[in-house]
This record gives C-alpha cells, structure tokens and sequence, in this order.
C-alpha cells in the first residue's frame, strides 16, 4: 500500500467525524440559516479543530455568504475544502538539513507520545535513504526508555550513544555530537526525557543540552521537533505552547493520526501555533512516518471512500 492510501486510511475516524457529517449537513439543508451554520459549528469543534480555529473558519464562511462565495449549503464543503488546504499550506514544512553532516534533530515532547518510537522510525526513513545515523539516548530518567531506543536502534541498524540510567543527559548529547561530528554521520536524532511543564528542572535541563550543540555545531540543532499525539486533540496544542517557551520549536511531528477521529487538531496546530508541521505518523509499521505534505493531508481527508 503506498504511503497516500495509508494516510487516507488513517483519517477514517477523523472522517467519519468531520467530512461525513458536513456532507450529512448540506443534505439536511435547503438553505443556509442560523441553524445550520451552528450544527456547521458544532462539526468543527468535535473533529477537534478548535475553538479558536473554527472561530475563524466560521467568520470565513459568514463572509463568504455575503460575498455570494457560498449561496447553498452545496457550497459550503467546496469552500471549507480550499479554506482548510489553506491553513494547512501555510508556513514552510520543508526539513532543515546541515550544509555539511551532521544534520542534528533534537526531539522532545511528553511521555506517551510515542516519542521514541518515532525517533525510531525517524533512523529508518533515514536509512532507507541511504543515510548514516547515530542516536543519542539522552532520555536517561526512565530506565526504558534507553533500552527501546537500543532496540530502534538495531532494527534500523543505527548505533545508539547512551550512557547508564541517571546519568546527566549533556553528557550523553556532548558525546553523540562528538561521535557524529568524527564520523561525519548524516545524521544525529537525539532522544529527550519526558518534559513535563511541572517539573522546571528538567525544561532547565533541556536548555542546557540545546546550549551544548549550539556550542559544538553553531547551526545546529537543525531542527528542533515536538512530538504531539493526535489522539489527545486539544492537548496537544497546550502542550505545544508550553514547549514554545522552553526551546525554538521548528516543527512537530504529529503521531497516531491512525487511532483518532480527531485528526482535524492539524488545521488548530497550523492556524492557532503558526507551526510547521514536518512528519505524520499514520500507522505502527516502521515505515508509517512520512514528512506532511499539506495537500496529500487535505485531499485524503476530504476523499470520499
């Protein structure tokens, strides 16, 4: 199955949340009134568009009927289609690379996401690529979290630097900057603890470590991702504003589109954060992350089966 078809069969849910019941609105409507445009509303918010967001798409659309844009409820998915694949082509998702190796991905976001699956996942598109990776297992605070990075690691042949449980995670990452800079590999992914924003002393921690690449490779990291989990809808945006304060996010990365109908959180990540989404994750397999692609995204959400 190629990765189109795998994306438009992970947002069924979403689908089925949002697509199916705007169709299931303009069939139910001979003409555009209040009622319609609040049961419009309440399709929005429960795909987990967000309030803010549909908000907006809402003053999109009432500024549409007085332009004559929209004049029957026919109208109206046409129009949310070329809004939504606007919002969603905003901004660059282009991947920052290193004029000369290493690239340096440092990835952070809470525990749950599937933070180091997807780091995991991330060394094998790479691989596949023909690239050379190395790991940096600097989430030292929870036991397994080094030792499933090890597994990832032998099963997209990538060498993990790690250092024992408790260790200080600069340490770790001055390490793994040292190896890859030796070695001149592709590319370094380094693997963060759990940030949770009640816990200062580990958001102190992470700048630190962003401290020690800067000073080891000035343009670098290259890209700093935050891992967010679909399924968590609105969640995930709050996480994302409190990780703003505690480093330069330069995109997200957004996991589990698979299990969730609430898919439609991407367009409130676009439109509230002005943040680029680079990766999607629609699937288990090791092969199921893919950089996003704003029109791909749109197309298979609005596809009909």
């Amino acid at each position: 199955m190629g990765f189109f078809n795998k994306l438009k069969n992970s947002l069924n849910k979403t689908r089925k949340s949002f697509t199916e019941k705007i169709e299931q609105l303009v069939i139910g409507y001979a003409d555009i009134n209040d009622e319609c445009l609040d049961e419009l509303e309440e399709i929005l918010i429960s795909a987990d568009v967000g309030v803010q967001t549909t908000m907006k798409l809402m003053d999109d659309v009432r500024k549409g009927i007085k332009k004559k844009e929209i004049n029957s409820p026919q109208d109206l998915q046409p129009f949310l289609i070329k809004r939504i694949s606007e919002i969603l082509s905003i901004g660059e998702n282009t991947i920052n690379t290193a004029v000369a190796p290493p690239t340096v991905f440092l990835v952070i976001g809470v525990n749950g996401v599937g933070k180091t699956t997807t780091i995991g996942k991330l060394a094998k598109y790479y691989k596949n690529q023909n690239k050379s990776v190395l790991l940096a297992a600097a989430d030292t605070f929870r036991a397994a979290a080094i030792d499933q990075l090890q597994i990832w690691g032998q099963r997209a042949a990538a060498e993990v630097i790690a250092h024992e449980e408790g260790a200080d995670p600069s340490a770790v990452v001055f390490d793994a900057l040292k190896a890859a800079l030796a070695r001149k590999t592709d590319v370094l992914i380094i693997d963060t603890a759990g940030r949770l924003h009640t816990k200062s002393n580990l958001m102190d921690e992470l700048n630190k470590m962003y401290r020690i690449i800067k000073r080891e490779i000035p343009d670098a990291p290259h890209e700093t991702l935050l891992v967010l989990d679909a399924t968590t809808g609105q969640n995930a945006i709050h996480q994302a504003e409190l990780f703003t304060k505690a480093a330069p996010i330069t995109g997200v990365i957004l996991t589990k589109l698979d299990g969730t109908a609430k898919g439609g959180v991407i367009i409130g990540i676009k439109s509230q954060l002005s943040m680029p989404v680079k990766w999607i994750g629609v699937g288990e397999g090791e092969d199921d992350l893919q950089p996003f692609i704003a029109e791909d995204f749109a197309t298979a959400l609005f596809s009909k089966k």
